[in-house]
């Protein structure tokens, strides 16, 4: 048993013989010939060499201009935001929205400025002033009312409708001339002056010439009370009468009840050209002028949009409504009061009132004041 251990030993010891690798065979075609390869599209012809591209720079430019852009755009809202109110706005802030009616408080008796006929219609150089405004407030003409209104009552704005009541009005063209005292009562809102007259004097035809005040020292002289003309004439000595109605001191003159008329030209110049000679008018040399304005008391939105509509008058060369207006009622009435300045021909000079307003909207431009 030993020994055939021994023998297996030497078997699996012994060095075995190399193996020689057969040669390849030739390899044998296939019956079935091999798929061909799928065609390709020929690929896109190469661009044409030019500059290269940094994209890095395309990209800083597009990012300054649009920060650019926005800090424009950022800040022209801010300025338009923080500027004075549009006029949208301030007719929000006027409580015209939605208003059907403008009240407007005129006079009823003064031929040429503000007066009634008998059918109630109202005509004259205030009256068409009254509906300029009311145009550019966004009011049809039938949807302005005209209340008359007495001299004391127009800083209260207080007229009287068709059953005798006091109404409080909108507005007040009822010439009404600035003052000092005026602009100290909390309860008028004055706008910019529309008319530029002055104090004069009216007499019967038979009456001496008066060039002053102090001529009518002694004299009965009518003029309207709480009227810039009553001041004036108590100093000079006259015994002065002051009406309600400036027609009242006509008739009283007329009916020698009275020596002479005194107030503004401008009011008194209708009732010389329909006298058909009876009366005179005198030039009294006052430097003094009479600015009329429209009072919108308290309303101060209001008073800006009146403001705006006086100055696109002025202004605009186009919009011919104060000159019509003048040429109308006022010129036919300087041939009847020769040497008298009853009022100014040019409407008065008005700065542009704080509207604000997006830089591509017209904006009008005026000579300074």
């Amino acid at each position: 048993m030993t020994e055939a251990v021994r023998v297996e030993s030497g078997k699996r010891f012994a060095r075995r013989p190399r193996r020689v690798r057969p040669e390849a065979e030739p390899a044998v075609p296939s019956a079935t010939p091999p798929p061909e390869a799928p065609e390709t599209a020929p690929p896109p012809p190469a661009p044409e060499a030019g500059p290269p591209r940094r994209r890095g720079d395309w990209l800083r430019l597009y990012g300054w201009l649009a920060a650019i852009m926005a800090a424009v755009l950022v800040g022209g809202w801010i300025l338009f935001a923080a500027g004075p109110p549009t006029e949208a706005e301030l007719r929000e802030q006027a409580r015209l929205t939605g208003k059907k009616k403008l009240l407007i408080g005129v006079k009823d008796d003064t031929p040429g400025i503000a007066l009634r006929d008998k059918t109630g219609a109202f005509s004259g150089f205030d009256i068409d002033i009254a509906y300029m405004i009311a145009g550019e407030l966004g009011f049809r003409p039938d949807q302005v009312e005209f209340l008359s209104i007495e001299t004391e009552d127009r800083a209260r704005r207080q007229a009287t409708d068709a059953d005798g009541n006091f109404v409080t009005v909108d507005l007040v063209v009822a010439t009404f001339s600035i003052t000092a005292k005026r602009l100290q009562d909390p309860s008028v809102g004055f706008s910019s002056p529309y008319l530029f007259t002055e104090q004069s004097v009216v007499t019967r035809a038979d009456h001496a010439r008066v060039t002053s005040l102090g001529q009518l020292a002694g004299e009965k002289v009518c003029t309207l009370g709480t009227s810039t003309s009553e001041g004036p004439l108590a100093e000079s000595g006259a015994k002065v009468t002051a009406e309600n109605k400036i027609s009242a001191c006509f008739e009283g003159l007329e009916a020698h009840l009275y020596d002479a008329v005194s107030t503004d030209g401008a009011i008194m110049a209708g009732f010389v050209a329909r006298s058909g000679g009876r009366l005179r008018h005198h030039d009294i040399g006052l430097e003094t002028t009479e600015m009329w304005a429209v009072n919108t008391g308290t309303n101060t939105a209001l008073r800006t949009l009146v403001e705006l509509a006086l100055y696109r008058s002025y202004a605009d060369p186009q919009n011919r409504m104060w000159e019509d207006a003048y040429d109308r009622h006022i010129r036919p009435l300087l041939a009847a009061n020769p040497g008298v300045n009853v009022a100014q021909s040019t409407q008065p000079c008005l700065k542009a009132p704080q509207v604000r307003r997006w830089p591509w909207e017209r904006a009008l431009s005026a000579d300074g004041c």
